[in-house]
């Protein structure tokens, strides 16, 4: 089961006998022995590509939950050792992988050397939730997610732009006057309630919300194009305070109208819905906390 899981997750057998240490031949042999005595084909096998059959994706569903199972099982049996051990498998979306989690992962690897952190990256993970120990979104004020999660920080989507920009197109005074400059826009999912509507901006203290109406110049489902054209001068943008606030100490981003705020977001930490947590997963919540939660001034929050 592990094998397979591995050829999948790999993208082919060649990959997953190196990330096993094991011959190609080798992994190939056991699939096919599961094949065998599962009495169905998995795997739909070309010169190019490989691919699941209809019996595959509803096995590998099974498989990831079943294997979830022996890990926990077997930490069950480990909590009373002093050293964290065995794997934690996490997904998060590129950004939050890149500015939420990378930055800690040297103090994390330090406390517990013994554990393998697992990363996978998904820009939309929420319907995998089931399949890793822990899932982190980001999500704005409304969401009313059916999930088990636990809040770890908040942050605003600001605008910025890099001071060359603003030194020749001038520094908008209100949200009605971004229409005069040139829009860098992130170009939300369709199932996502930012899909299609207008610029919406509300003051940072609380109030009345105002849409603007923008026509962009570029649009992109990339975060970091969207600040990369940023820093080289490309227009205004949106973002998230995490991720331009390293821009924001050195200058090399302006924040554009600090009074209002594109929108307040949460990162959460998602759990499965299994009964067992085990005790690395339980530590590497504990620890994230320790930095958190946060406002969206990047102080820290009491209560």
């Amino acid at each position: 089961m592990k094998v397979f899981q591995r050829v999948i997750d790999e993208g082919g057998f060649a990959s997953a006998a190196r990330a096993l240490d094991m011959s190609p031949a080798g992994v190939t042999r056991m699939v096919a022995a599961l094949e065998q005595h599962l009495g169905v084909r998995l795997l739909q096998r070309t010169t190019r590509k490989l691919a699941l059959t209809d019996a595959g994706e509803a096995y590998l569903l099974r498989v990831r939950s079943i294997l979830h199972e022996v890990e926990d099982a077997e930490s069950a049996a480990a909590e009373h050792t002093r050293e964290l051990q065995g794997t934690l498998h996490v997904l998060a979306t590129p950004v939050l992988a890149s500015y939420f989690l990378s930055p800690r992962i040297a103090t994390w690897h330090a406390r517990h050397p013994g554990v393998l952190l697992d990363l996978q990256i998904d820009p939309f993970p929420q319907p995998r939730i089931e399949e890793f120990d822990v899932t982190f979104l980001v999500v704005d004020e409304g969401f009313d997610g059916d999930i088990v999660a636990r809040p770890l920080a908040t942050t605003d989507w600001i605008a910025c732009a890099s001071p060359d920009y603003l030194q020749r197109a001038g520094t908008p005074d209100s949200p009605e006057q971004l229409r005069g400059h040139t829009y860098l826009k992130f170009q939300w999912p369709q199932n996502s309630g930012h899909y299609g509507r207008q610029t919406r901006l509300q003051p940072a203290g609380g109030g009345d919300a105002v849409e603007v109406d923008l026509k962009p110049a570029l649009q992109t489902t990339s975060f970091d194009v969207l600040l990369r054209a940023a820093l080289d001068g490309a227009g205004i943008t949106f973002l998230s305070r995490l991720l331009v606030a390293s821009h924001l100490e050195r200058g090399s981003l302006v924040h554009v109208l600090p009074d209002w705020v594109f929108g307040r977001f949460t990162i959460y930490a998602a759990l499965p819905t299994r009964k067992f947590m085990p005790s690395r997963t339980r530590a590497f919540l504990d620890f994230l906390a320790e930095f958190g939660p946060r406002d969206g001034t990047g102080r820290s929050r009491s209560g």
